[in-house]
């Protein structure tokens, strides 16, 4: 049976986004064992302009990501999660792509992002979408944890 999905932008505060953030880093801080798994600054409605939930045809929140500006030209992919029971439903590549369009919309021609060694259901998922491993950039870099990469939009 084929899965439908809405994805629509929203404020960074509203419940629904706050709540599947904090679902992941709940999940997070469990697999890495602290809350202190992520380097930089924590992501904010003030550097991710974009937010973006997908409902399932109920309308219940089962996925989220943003986009957060770099520099010209580039921007990072933040805070992609999907809810446990949705995985593997094509949720995340429907995510994606919208932060990818998203992104060029913005005149953004790579994105980049960092997930970690504890989550290797993330990396191969983002390899698969075609992104490509990278040296660490900007606070991930020299950080044993973090595995990064990019893709040209």
């Amino acid at each position: 049976m084929e899965q439908r999905f809405t994805v629509r932008r929203e404020a960074w505060d509203e419940p629904d986004g706050t709540a599947l953030r904090s679902a992941q880093r709940a999940e997070l801080d469990a697999r890495y064992g602290s809350d202190d798994h992520e380097p930089g600054v924590a992501p904010s409605a003030a550097d991710v302009p974009v937010f973006l939930v997908a409902r399932d045809e109920a309308g219940r929140p089962v996925a989220c990501g943003g986009l957060r500006p770099l520099t010209p030209g580039r921007a990072e992919v933040k805070r992609m999660y999907v809810v446990p029971e949705r995985r593997g439903s094509g949720v995340a590549t429907v995510v994606l792509r919208a932060i990818e369009q998203e992104a060029r919309a913005l005149g953004v021609r790579r994105l980049l992002l960092e997930t970690g060694t504890l989550q290797p259901e993330a990396l191969r998922f983002y390899l698969r979408e075609g992104y490509a491993r990278i040296d660490n950039f900007g606070p991930y870099a020299g950080q044993e944890q973090s595995v990064c990469c990019a893709r040209d939009l």
